[in-house]
C-alpha cells in the first residue's frame, strides 16, 4: 500500500510539472503537427547547443547546491544598513552572475535572499524583485552562456566572441545605467539585521566544478571539443554528485529538441517557407519580428524560429534579447522570479506585481527598441 501511494504521488507531481511546462507542451505539439506535413530528420537537431546547455545546467545546479553564491552575497549584505544599498548589491550580484551562470540561476539564488531580508525588515519587496529580474535578463545578454537563446545563436551562426560582444555591449551598458536609475526609487530605510552565514557544503566539489565550468566555457568558444566537455561533465557528476542530474531542467532541453524538429519541418513546407522568407526580407523586419515574437512565445523559441530563415544574426541577437523585456513570458526567467514572489507574498499580491512588472518592462522595451533600432540602422554596432 505504501508503494502504491508513493507511486501515485510521484505520478501526480510529474503530471503537475508537465502541465506547468506550457512552452514544452507547445513545442511538442508543434513538432508532432509539423511532422505530419514534412518528414522529420535527426539532422535538424543541433546537438552542440543541447549538450552545451546541459553542461551549463549541471554546473549551475552544482553552484546553487554548494551555496557558493549565497556565501558571497550574505557576507556582503551583512555590511549593508539600508534597503537601497541592499538592492544595489543584489542587482550587481545578479547582473554579473547571470552573465556566467544564466539568468535563471542568478534569480533562483538571490531572489530568495531578498525575500528573507524583506520579511525581517517588514517591507514589500515587489519593486526589488522586479528590478532584479530586469538585471538578470539584461546582464545575461552580454555573454553566449548567459541565456539559452544567446547560446543557440552563438553556435548556430558561428559568431566570434569579438563580434558577439561588440553587438551586445551597448545594450547591456545602457541597460545597467537604466537599472541603477530605477534603484534610486527604492527606499533608504535603515535597518540592522544580520543574516546567518552559510557554509560551502564541499570545498573539494566547489574547486572541481569551478574547473569544469572553465572547461565548458572553453568548449562554447570552440577552444576544446564540446563532446569532451560533455563526457567530462557526465563523469564528474557520476563520481562526485549524482543527485545533480535530478535538478537539470530536462523539459527545457526537450523543448529545444522539439523546436529544432518543428522549425526543420516548417522550413521544408514550401508555402510556410516562402511566407517566412518574405516576412524576414529586411533588417527592420527581422529585428521587429524577433522583438514581437518574443512577447508571445518567449525569446528562446523566437530565436530558433527566426534564425532558421535569415543570416542577419545581429538583428536576431539584439531583437530576442531586447524582446526579453515586455510581457512576463517574454523571458522565462521572469516567470521564475514572479512565482517566488507570489509564493512568499501571497496570491492576492500577484495582480499588483504583474501591473508594476508590465509597466517597468514595457518602458524598458520601448526605450531599448528605439535605441537599438537606431544603432542597427546607422551600423553603429
Amino acid at each position: 500500500m505504501k508503494f502504491s501511494l508513493s507511486g501515485h504521488i510521484l505520478k501526480n507531481s510529474w503530471s503537475l510539472k508537465l502541465w506547468e511546462e506550457k512552452v514544452f507542451l507547445i513545442s511538442i505539439m508543434l513538432a508532432a503537427l509539423t511532422s505530419l506535413m514534412a518528414t522529420p530528420k535527426l539532422s535538424y537537431i543541433d546537438f552542440k547547443v543541447v549538450l552545451c546547455l546541459f553542461n551549463l545546467m549541471v554546473v549551475g545546479c552544482a553552484f546553487e547546491e554548494l551555496k557558493i553564491l549565497d556565501k558571497v552575497a550574505i557576507r556582503i549584505l551583512n555590511s549593508c544598513n539600508n534597503l537601497r544599498l541592499v538592492n544595489f548589491v543584489m542587482l550587481l550580484l545578479i547582473f554579473l552572475s547571470s552573465m556566467l551562470l544564466t539568468n535563471d540561476v542568478a534569480l533562483l539564488t538571490f531572489v530568495p535572499i531578498t525575500l528573507i531580508i524583506s520579511k525581517k525588515v517588514n517591507i514589500n519587496p515587489m519593486e526589488m524583485v522586479i528590478f532584479q529580474t530586469l538585471a538578470a535578463n539584461i546582464g545575461s545578454s552580454l555573454t553566449p552562456m548567459g541565456n539559452p537563446q544567446n547560446l543557440f545563436l552563438f553556435i548556430h551562426y558561428g559568431i566570434t566572441a569579438a563580434q558577439f560582444f561588440k553587438v551586445m555591449i551597448p545594450f547591456v551598458f545602457l541597460g545597467a545605467l537604466w537599472i541603477l536609475a530605477l534603484n534610486l526609487s527604492i527606499s533608504k530605510k535603515n535597518f540592522n539585521i544580520i543574516i546567518n552565514p552559510v557554509q560551502i557544503k564541499s570545498k573539494k566539489q566547489a574547486i572541481l566544478f569551478g574547473i569544469l565550468f572553465i572547461v565548458i566555457i572553453f568548449s562554447i568558444f570552440n577552444l576544446i571539443s564540446y563532446i569532451f566537455a560533455f563526457v567530462l561533465t557526465v563523469s564528474v557528476v557520476i563520481f562526485m554528485n549524482r543527485s545533480l542530474i535530478k535538478k537539470v531542467d530536462f523539459f527545457l532541453l526537450a523543448t529545444f529538441v522539439c523546436f529544432f524538429i518543428a522549425i526543420g519541418n516548417i522550413s521544408h513546407i514550401e508555402l510556410v517557407n516562402k511566407y517566412l522568407t518574405y516576412l524576414l526580407s529586411s533588417s527592420n523586419k527581422i529585428f521587429f519580428t524577433s522583438v514581437i515574437l518574443s512577447q508571445f512565445v518567449s525569446n528562446v523559441p523566437a530565436a530558433i524560429l527566426v534564425a532558421n530563415f535569415t543570416s542577419s544574426w545581429k538583428e536576431v541577437l539584439i531583437g530576442v534579447n531586447v524582446g526579453g523585456l515586455g510581457t512576463l513570458i517574454a523571458s522565462l526567467a521572469s516567470v521564475i522570479s514572479y512565482k517566488m514572489y507570489v509564493n512568499e507574498a501571497g496570491a492576492e499580491n500577484s495582480s499588483g506585481y504583474l501591473i508594476k512588472f508590465t509597466l517597468y518592462n514595457f518602458s524598458g522595451l520601448i526605450l531599448f527598441v528605439a535605441i537599438n533600432f537606431l544603432l542597427l540602422h546607422f551600423n553603429a554596432i
